[in-house]
């Protein structure tokens, strides 16, 4: 076995290679320098990933662990000298995940693969049940006829997989003609489910409250993402009783005995504990300008997530960046001309409630922000930069990715003035307000299939060269921001027709959630 000796080089060699192969090639502002010396030398990236993720670990909205988050960034802001506080933006149900065990205990004993939903009741005592597909009817009728038989029962809700293996493995192996053919299988089973759960007249927030109403000792889902041993798991549609989500292999396991007849039956515990209403809050940092302070440049990123894994790269990875860029800023640029903030938000994943907050609750930084750079997908490498509908973007993000170093410019495609952003992440909230918002978007490293929501997005997801890159990049671009001379136009595009022949709207304003009242 032949040893790979480039990993024993030392990383500060490694990174003063890189600083003067940059400079071979092009001139960069002395600043600019500091920033990628820094970040190659003396990154403080893996240590707070650690505290963050591993320490304090998912960060759902309502739960002590997103207050000490909240706590925990604003702390970090403060030890590097910089002025942060905790804004916040309303309520939120309080409920924190305990331990959870799921065994099968009939007809043969098996410890099973499963998570608790979020906010999810508890069980108070284990239930133990016998499990029960759902009935092969045709009509609502049939089906309100048949909603007696879940009492006491726990019922498997989601489609049944027969092949769990992903879309890529299956094509890598089998012949061409056994690919199409369960392929064809598959997307034909999807179909069936999804016209029998609307031929039952109910959906997915319907249905568990349906079978709950009907006296079901609880329900199972298996949310599978198509990759081997990635499920994503969301909020429970239950108030009373246990909403859990079981692994694919186990998942089947339990399906094929109820429908054919083995009456399984599994015990579930979940000790987890509904709270008081908890307060919700953006944490947000500043380096006053010293030119210019009543404008500003934003860094943002949202500290929540959902609460399967440890939400490292949805969106861990973005408040690592912004946190980083934060610490590097105010160490070599600690005198902005513009303002600089950061802003952490809260409650994302419910709608962009932080992001919308700050933006409803603070009208003056609001008419003063220069530009907003978010990121939020994964912990690849920035590869794109839309100009979210803004005529000028190409004017002054061109300028200021011609400081970038050229490595780092070099992955990314723009696209100008490109189209407003209506929602997915915490940009949209801006440019809503007519503000210059732009998602820092990151090459995927199999983020939408792996780790977005799932029970797999954890710390050893992370890839912190591709992190440090995308730090350099954001420190750029927020240190020439603040720099240029000129406030940017927040003239927008006339809007092109839709498929339907209609004028494409720009996205609109709109409120964030104050509470979990009426949230499904």
């Amino acid at each position: 076995m032949k040893i790979n000796t480039f990993f024993a080089v030392p990383a500060l060699v490694l990174a003063s290679q890189f600083v003067n192969a940059q400079s071979a090639t092009q001139k960069l502002n002395p600043i600019v320098e500091s920033f990628v010396n820094e970040t190659n030398n003396h990154s403080q990236l893996e240590d707070m990933a650690f505290e963050l993720l591993d320490g304090i670990g998912p960060r759902l909205v309502g739960t002590p662990e997103m207050q000490k988050s909240n706590e925990w960034t604003a702390n970090k802001l403060k030890s590097w000298g910089i002025d942060a506080t905790l804004q916040q933006f309303g309520t939120w149900k309080g409920w924190q995940r305990g331990t959870t065990h799921v065994d099968m205990v009939y007809p043969r004993v098996k410890s099973l693969s499963a998570t608790q939903l979020a906010w999810s009741p508890s069980t108070k005592k284990a239930v133990e049940a016998e499990v029960i597909v759902l009935p092969k009817v045709s009509s609502k009728a049939e089906f309100d006829q048949w909603l007696p038989s879940a009492k006491g029962k726990i019922v498997l809700m989601a489609q049944y997989q027969k092949i769990g293996r992903s879309d890529e493995q299956i094509k890598e192996f089998a012949t061409p003609e056994l690919y199409e053919k369960l392929k064809a299988e598959k997307e034909q089973a999807s179909k069936d489910f999804r016209d029998y759960v609307k031929n039952i007249g109910y959906d997915n927030n319907t249905l568990p409250e349906a079978l709950e109403k009907a006296g079901a000792a609880g329900i199972a889902i298996s949310n599978w993402t198509g990759i081997m041993g990635a499920n994503r798991i969301f909020g429970a549609k239950t108030s009373k009783i246990p909403m859990i989500d079981i692994d694919i292999e186990d998942y089947g396991m339990l399906y094929r005995m109820a429908e054919k007849g083995s009456k399984p039956r599994i015990k579930v515990e979940a000790q987890s504990k509904i709270l008081p209403d908890a307060k919700t809050f953006n944490t947000v940092g500043m380096i006053k300008g010293s030119e210019k302070p009543n404008e500003y440049v934003i860094l943002s990123a949202h500290l929540d997530s959902w609460d399967g894994a440890q939400g490292a790269t949805d969106n861990g990875t973005g408040v690592l960046t912004m946190l980083e860029t934060m610490r590097i800023l105010k160490k070599y640029y600690p005198n902005p001309k513009r303002t600089i903030v950061v802003g952490l938000w809260g409650s994302e994943e419910q709608g962009l409630n932080g992001s919308r907050g700050f933006v409803a609750d603070n009208p003056e930084i609001i008419k003063g922000t220069q530009a907003v750079f978010n990121q939020d997908n994964g912990t690849g490498r920035v590869v794109n930069i839309a100009g979210q509908g803004f005529v000028k973007s190409y004017d002054y993000i061109g300028k200021w990715l011609n400081a970038v170093p050229k490595n780092v410019r070099d992955h990314i495609k723009t696209d100008f003035p490109g189209m407003p952003g209506g929602g997915g992440s915490d940009h949209a909230s801006f440019v809503a307000a007519g503000v210059p918002g732009f998602s820092l978007g990151s090459l995927n490293w199999g983020y939408f299939g792996y780790t977005w929501h799932t029970t797999k997005d954890t710390y050893d997801k992370i890839v912190f060269d591709e992190v440090k890159n995308n730090v350099i990049l954001t420190a750029t671009l927020a240190y020439m921001a603040s720099e240029d001379p000129e406030f940017t136009s927040r003239e927008r595009r006339t809007m092109p027709e839709n498929d339907k022949g209609e004028i494409a709207k720009w996205p609109e304003l709109k409120e964030p959630r104050r509470d979990s009242k009426d949230y499904k």
